[in-house]
């Protein structure tokens, strides 16, 4: 019995292309291995809410209390949603609110609003609307004359996303 040896004839471009292919793939291979990367620890960077809630407080540390929030516990349309806040304050020129600041946690940006109050406000509430791109905190950091800072935080449940959501 006979066996028949086929030889299969290899076209002299795809020679060529192999052959460039398989270089490239040393070469590549040689580099990786003479290189050894050197990997420095990165700081996680902060999300634009935590640059934006560090932005106005700076170094205080806010307290809790004093803060009266009304805003919907499920928005059904992100588009608007609307708030109420009022604090507590003498509002006398030793002891007032000086501002009210609403910030969001998942926004693009995140801070909403920014109210100022003098002691000639009467009192430091106030009322509007915001959009709310899903399901998120909102957080109120009111300003108090004394430097110090009164933090709240309400969770809104977005069932129709209102920037671009």
């Amino acid at each position: 019995m006979k066996r028949l040896h086929h030889l299969r004839v290899v076209a002299r471009r795809d020679l060529l292309v192999g052959a460039g292919a398989a270089a490239m793939l040393m070469a590549l291979g040689r580099g990786a291995q003479a290189q050894t990367p050197q990997v420095e620890p990165v700081a996680p960077v902060p999300s634009l809410f935590e640059q934006a809630l560090d932005k106005i407080l700076g170094d205080a540390k806010p307290l809790t209390g004093k803060v009266s929030l009304e805003i919907p516990e499920i928005a059904e349309n992100g588009n608007t949603v609307p708030y109420a806040i009022a604090i507590e304050s003498p509002m006398t020129e030793a002891d007032h609110i000086k501002a009210i600041h609403v910030l969001s946690t998942i926004n693009p940006l995140p801070h909403v609003a920014s109210f100022g109050f003098t002691p000639l406000s009467g009192r430091a509430s106030v009322a509007s609307r915001m959009r709310l791109s899903k399901t998120q905190d909102v957080v109120i950091l009111a300003e108090m004359s004394g430097g110090k800072f009164i933090i709240a935080r309400r969770t809104v449940k977005v069932t129709i996303g209102g920037c671009g959501g």
